[in-house]
């Protein structure tokens, strides 16, 4: 097990360089830019058929156990160790990388990305992916931070490169946020490694237990204030969100996906990998500002998607789910911050249902953009607009799905994760006020409704089109058996009556429904969105173990 964890961290970053190469002539197909591009999907799709052995292969009856190991001296001097392993926490992310970095590379392949070339193009998504995937699978606080930054530059350059309107500017605020939040968390993690003697995590995890704390409840504090900064970055916490809306709106459908379905759970695995289990006092102290924090946001969230969503605001539907997950991952934070197995398993379970159903999301915007070259709501809702329930049936069928099961529809993967993120506010750790955590939860719920609202506006927009004028209502003193009208001369309009532009032609026609690629791409996330909110036993039966074994002496 220990090769095939090594593999999956390996293969993408080889297929990276790979990718750099020229093809051979027998290789390329149409083009040597097509050739690139189904490399991309080879090595990805090879990258997830190794995760998904690896999953097989894990043993299920003891996730909390650290599995598929590989423990290497790299620096003796500092105990920096080359140690990777998995355990019921990391394993779903794992798959869930692997499986949205596939779908990004499939969906590139159809429709090849407009930019500079698509041998850098494939090079950057897979150094992405083999980064991405090596900050869910090492176990040393150093590697987890060089892995954790080396998802920041192809990110930064597929936003830049490959972006659209906006995106340099969009692509230098992504990069100076993310990398001044690194900055503070590499002095937090030299903090711990230095003072603890080794940056192993699970040593630190072991050895800082609440009977005998290693560190100090100084240095705790210090280090959750450094670390959880930059990690609060990444997931984004308001007020640190700004980044988001801007990267997500100038970013390809890749980027977009990507960012939302794989980086934003980075800093959201870091406060359950690194944060709670290291320095779980400094994190008692805090876990109220944090939780404060996250109810915020949750609001704060809401509030925006539903002033984008009013009608005549010109409101991007791209920018519309960047600020809604600003929301939901502030019900990530607030489970989080409660310290409960309950809210941390809702964290978990959240992050996972959040990648599925956005990831699905913004497919879905990119495939409305190719039909309407459009992704403003007061265009696709107005009368001209997307109408899709009547225009092409099955996307609005599958937007429909999409947007309540993000509002966290009971059945829906979106569900369970912000339940049990407010049951841990019911009854948070011991030693956290729970008179504050009880506003937070009524706080979190109130961020409940307002997500449904904002989403059932999207779909009503969307899916059904704003409704026509009001017709001018009969005066109450009128005849109730008025006599028959006499039909009047038709009027001749003084000027003669434009024809409508090819544009507008076009709109009102029929849109194409779901193509075969894009059925292949998006069927896995409806799948397993159905299985994660009707078998829920499936993804807790991982989480709740290993989330024991990191919080011991916690309740449930």
């Amino acid at each position: 097990m220990s090769l095939l964890l090594a593999a999956v961290v390996l293969l993408p970053l080889l297929g990276s360089a790979a990718a750099l190469l020229p093809a051979p002539p027998g290789l390329r197909g149409s083009g040597p830019e097509q050739a690139v591009l189904r490399h991309g999907v080879t090595v990805t799709g090879a990258v997830l058929a190794v995760v998904i052995l690896l999953a097989l292969a894990f043993d299920h009856d003891h996730p909390e156990a650290v599995q598929a190991e590989t423990d290497l001296s790299w620096i003796p001097a500092l105990d920096i160790r080359i140690h990777l392993g998995i355990d019921g926490v990391s394993l779903p992310l794992l798959v869930l990388t692997a499986l949205l970095t596939f779908l990004c590379a499939l969906h590139g392949y159809f429709r090849k990305p407009q930019g500079p070339s698509a041998q850098g193009f494939v090079a950057l998504l897979l150094l992405l992916e083999a980064g991405t995937l090596a900050t869910f699978a090492v176990l040393d606080l150093v590697l987890f931070f060089l892995a954790f930054e080396t998802v920041l530059i192809p990110m930064y350059f597929l936003i830049a490169r490959w972006g659209g309107a906006g995106r340099a500017p969009a692509a230098w605020k992504f990069i100076l946020y993310t990398l001044l939040g690194s900055v503070v968390m590499l002095l937090g993690i030299l903090l711990v490694g230095l003072r603890a003697g080794t940056f192993d995590m699970v040593a630190l995890a072991t050895d800082n237990g609440p009977d005998a704390p290693a560190l100090s409840h100084a240095v705790q504090l210090t280090a959750v204030l450094a670390i959880g900064l930059g990690l609060a970055v990444k997931t984004p916490m308001w007020p640190l969100h700004s980044w988001l809306p801007d990267a997500h709106t100038a970013a390809p459908t890749v980027g977009s996906v990507l960012l939302a379905g794989v980086l934003l759970k980075m800093g959201t695995y870091g406060f359950v990998r690194v944060v709670l289990p290291i320095a779980p006092d400094g994190m008692r102290t805090l876990a109220p500002y944090l939780a404060g924090l996250a109810v915020v946001g949750i609001i704060y969230g809401s509030l925006a998607c539903l002033a984008l969503v009013r009608r005549g605001a010109g409101g991007d539907l791209k920018r519309l789910i960047a600020y809604s997950s600003v929301g939901h991952m502030g019900f990530v934070l607030l489970g989080i911050a409660t310290m409960t197995h309950t809210g941390v398993n809702g964290a978990l379970f959240a992050n996972i249902a959040h990648g599925l159903l956005t990831g699905l999301l913004f497919f879905l915007v990119s495939g409305l953009k190719e039909r309407t070259g459009s992704t403003d709501l007061d265009q696709l809702a107005g009368h001209t607009g997307a109408a899709l329930y009547g225009r092409a049936p099955r996307l609005g069928g599958v937007l429909a799905f999409a947007a309540v099961g993000s509002l966290g529809l009971p059945g829906l993967a979106g569900f369970w994760g912000e339940m049990l993120a407010l049951l841990g506010a019911y009854e948070p750790a011991a030693g956290l006020s729970r008179p504050l955590f009880l506003v937070c939860m009524a706080a979190g719920a109130v961020g409940t409704l307002l997500t449904a609202a904002y989403l059932l506006l999207v779909v009503r927009r969307v899916c059904m089109g704003d409704p026509e004028e009001t017709p001018a209502v009969v005066p109450p003193e009128a005849s109730v058996f008025p006599e028959p009208a006499v039909p009047a001369e038709p009027a001749v309009s003084a000027e003669p009556t434009a024809a409508p532009s090819p544009s507008e032609r076009a709109w009102r026609h029929a849109l194409p429904d779901i193509r075969a690629h894009e059925f292949a791409a998006w069927t896995p996330l409806i799948v397993l969105t159905l299985v994660a909110g009707l078998w829920p036993a499936a993804l807790l039966g991982l989480t709740d173990p290993a989330v024991q074994h990191l919080l011991p002496g916690v309740p449930r």
